[in-house]
């Protein structure tokens, strides 16, 4: 990457060129990358590696994500979980679980916390990924 030369600058703000953006949103991309490869090679020598790829979401499952089907339907489905023993063990009605699989209600952040923990997933893992 060239060197990043602004446009305008004010104490708050610096204006650049659109491919300079785009240069450093791509940059920040990659470095992400490169931080989740070294978390998952680290947790490969804690664990050894069928251990630590043991709950990795199938390829099927992936790409149902991808598909945007709600992440907690996924992670229920990879755990084998009813709709019933998920809503149990997260102290949530059946009712409630379904309308927030099916996207009808987008759920409380208490919902989420106790979905996480039932899942054993970090909470962020039950939420989209941004367009």
């Amino acid at each position: 990457m060239n060197a990043i030369q602004p446009i305008a600058r004010t104490e708050d703000t610096v204006t650049l060129r659109l491919v300079d953006y785009e240069a450093l949103i791509a940059a920040a991309e990659d470095v992400e990358d490169i931080a989740t490869l070294y978390t998952a090679e680290a947790r490969e020598k804690v664990l050894g590696k069928d251990a630590a790829r043991a709950d990795n979401l199938s390829d099927e499952l992936v790409g149902r994500l991808l598909d945007r089907e709600h992440p907690i339907r996924i992670w229920r489905e990879h755990r084998g979980l009813t709709s019933q023993a998920l809503a149990d063990a997260a102290g949530v009605s059946r009712s409630y679980l379904a309308e927030i699989e099916g996207k009808k209600k987008p759920g409380s952040v208490q919902a989420f916390r106790a979905l996480a923990a039932a899942l054993k997933v970090p909470v962020d893992e039950l939420f989209f990924e941004a367009e």
